[in-house]
Parts: C-alpha cells; structure tokens; sequence
C-alpha cells in the first residue's frame, strides 16, 4: 500500500469543508456550548462506538488478519513509546505542575478516532482500515485508562470496570470478535449500526468547527506554552512513530497508517476529560484549538517529508 497524495489531500479538502460548516453554525449560534456537549456525549457513547464497531470487515483471511494483529501490536508499542517520553517531554520542573497533565496528554492522544477513521478510510479503504481497527484498540485502551488516570490519579476495582465497560471498548472488543470468528449477524442488524455509525465523521467534524468558533484566537495565538506543546506533539510523535516502525520492520500498510494518525492535532476529548475529571478545561480547550490549527500546516509538511 502506499500513500496517494491526491486521495489524501481531496479527503482533507472534505474534512475542511465540513468543520468550516460547523464553525459558521457556531458564528450563527445555531450551534451552541449545550448542544456541543450534547452531541460529544453522544459521539462518545453512541456513535463512535457504533462507527468502531461496523469498521471490522465481514469476512477475513490470512492477509487481513496479519494487518490487524500487526496494526494492534503496533498501536500498543506507539502508546507506550508516546507515554514514556511524554514523562520525560513534559516532566513537572519545565513545566507548569497543572499544566503537565494537559501537555502528556495532548502528546499521547490525538484525533485518532474524530479525523483518524474518515482520513484513513477515505484514502485507503480496507487496506487502511484493518491495520486502523488493530491500532485503535490500543489508543482506546490507553485513553480510557491511562488518559483518565492522568487527571484523577486513582486507580481501583471500580475505574477498572467502568475503564471495562466503556461503550467504545465494548465496541471494538465485539467487533474484533465478530471479526475474527465469522459471526453473521442479521443484515438488519449491521446495516442499523452502519446508518448510526454514519453520523460519526459529519458530527465530530461539526463539533470541531463550533469549537474553533467559540475559540479567542487572539489569545489563544498569544499563549507560547501550548503553541510549544502543540509543535511538539505534530513534529515529533509522527517522525518518531514512522522510525520506530521502520526499525522493528513493520509493513508499509502499518507504518503509513500510524504515523499519519500520529501526525493528527490532539484529541478534543482533552478538553472533555478536563471538565470531567478535574483539570484546566481553559488551558486544554485552548490546546486543542493550537493543535488542530496548527497541523493545517504540519500534517502536509509531515506527510511531504515522510511519504512524498
């Protein structure tokens, strides 16, 4: 498999043209901060799981099935890499103690799964897409275990259920063994999670658009710090994911994908595990905004350096 630039930028022209919407409907208020969270609780619980689930093929043969085992092992080498240099990156005498927090994860968790699946899908098709399912459920585990941890700190019985039993590792648990031991469901069955499933990438994509809109760029610009955190996290997370998977030998299929989702802006679940579980929701809001503008520039330029 390898990487056509065409296909590549027509899937960015789309996802551009998708969040510009959402950020007009933000200026025009016909979105707002109520029904933003609103339909982020909802991609969370509902939609991104259905879209997990339903990215697993029917059918599987021995190729794919390699794909997939080596997106998965690769995904838990890039997540432990990514964690054990962002203590290193963002260690608490450089930087703000609070802010230490937001800078690691912003490091370790990108925009995997909102812009990851469309860009990943839309460019590859199901070359992309197996070695994808194997990588985010290594991404999903580390987010909703490590990524949560990072701000409560806590570990119990309890957070390890509730890490357990959350919809989207529910999600690609069930599809991974749907996907692995043939289950046919009922064509009623699939096709109602595809339809849900669906509504993932437009959503996601509206919400980031209202999240620009609502954003104070000229402050948000001025803030050196988290312009520091975000270069880092798009420069140098692709460019170390891209060598350490050429130097362990991975396929060219595993390599393309996980350095391109590592090239992505940070996760905007940052600024919704700050609100919940207790961190600085300005600083990370703003973060995310850094990020995501800012890769405009550097996923091409990555993707230039590595693949053209």
């Amino acid at each position: 498999m390898e990487l056509n630039l065409s296909n590549f930028y027509s899937s960015l022209g789309i996802i551009a043209l998708i969040v510009l919407l959402g950020f007009f409907l933000g200026k025009k208020n016909l979105i707002d901060e109520a029904a933003n969270k609103k339909f982020v609780g909802l991609l969370l619980s509902v939609f991104m799981p259905a879209s997990l689930f339903s990215a697993f093929p029917a059918t599987a043969n021995e190729e794919l099935l390699d794909l997939f085992f080596l997106g998965l092992l690769a995904g838990f080498i890039v997540m432990l890499s990514l964690i054990l240099l962002s203590k290193l990156i963002f260690n608490q005498n450089l930087w703000q103690k609070s802010l230490a927090t937001e800078a690691q994860f912003a490091f370790i968790f990108n925009n995997a799964t909102f812009l990851g699946y469309p860009i990943i899908s839309t460019t590859f098709g199901e070359q992309g897409i197996i070695p994808y399912c194997g990588f985010i459920i290594a991404f999903n585990l580390a987010l909703f275990s490590y990524g949560i941890w990072l701000f409560k700190r806590t570990e119990s019985k309890h957070f390890l259920k509730k890490t357990l039993l959350n919809p989207n590792i529910l999600a690609v648990v069930f599809g991974m063994l749907v996907f692995l031991f043939h289950v046919e469901l009922p064509d009623v069955l699939t096709s109602s999670v595809k339809y849900v499933a669906g509504a993932t990438t437009p959503l996601s994509l509206l919400c980031i658009g209202y999240m620009l809109s609502s954003a104070k760029l000229k402050k948000v610009l001025h803030s050196w710090r988290l312009l520091v955190i975000s270069l880092i996290q798009l420069l140098l997370a692709p460019f170390l994911t891209y060598g350490l998977l050429r130097l362990l030998g991975f396929p060219n299929e595993v390599v393309i994908v996980c350095t391109l989702i590592q090239a992505l802006p940070t996760a905007t679940s940052l600024g919704l595990f700050a609100e919940k579980y207790g961190g600085r929701v300005e600083e990370s809001s703003e973060l995310v905004v850094i990020s995501t503008l800012c890769s405009v520039l550097t996923l091409p330029l990555v993707i230039a350096i590595l693949f053209g």
